[in-house]
């Protein structure tokens, strides 16, 4: 019985984060993952949300297309897709995020932005997604772009 007491007062002192970040054909991108950690469950909270599991993987325009050809029958190529994996309208997000480097470095360009600051632009993009956003019209981009910017000022 001691062994269990002591695992869960482990688990209290370090717990598990249900955020995972990988990559899949690029180089690590990411500074400061217990950071980023950290602003995602922040947002997620400021949300109503709480998160299960959070995937996020870094990918190439490559990568990021054959799933989109797989998934979405889209070739185009795109910044990020996110799928919802959540099993029912709970609060608690469940999801996998895949983010093209290649997409962000280019839109980073075109916008004028540092790399990173767009990258954490995507980042929220993806877990605004699972929070209930929307960007297919005119409107939802709006206020996706307002989320967006939000975040990045106040986390």
């Amino acid at each position: 019985m001691a062994k269990v007491g002591a695992l869960h007062n482990a688990c209290l002192l370090y717990p598990i984060m249900p955020i995972i970040f990988s990559e899949a054909d690029v180089r690590p991108v990411l500074k400061s993952k217990r950071q980023l950690k950290a602003k995602l469950l922040a947002l997620c909270e400021a949300e109503g949300h709480s998160i299960g599991t959070l995937s996020y993987v870094f990918c190439s325009d490559g990568f990021l297309l054959e799933l989109n050809l797989k998934f979405l029958n889209h070739n185009t190529l795109t910044d990020i897709i996110t799928f919802d994996l959540s099993e029912s309208p709970s609060k608690a997000i469940e999801g996998e995020v895949y983010i093209s480097v290649d997409r962000v470095r280019e839109n980073a360009l075109e916008l004028n932005e540092p790399f990173d600051r767009e990258l954490l632009r995507v980042v929220y993009h993806g877990v605004l997604h699972l929070c209930g956003y929307k960007d297919k019209s005119k409107s939802d981009k709006k206020t996706m772009r307002a989320m967006e910017d939000h975040y990045l000022e106040t986390l």
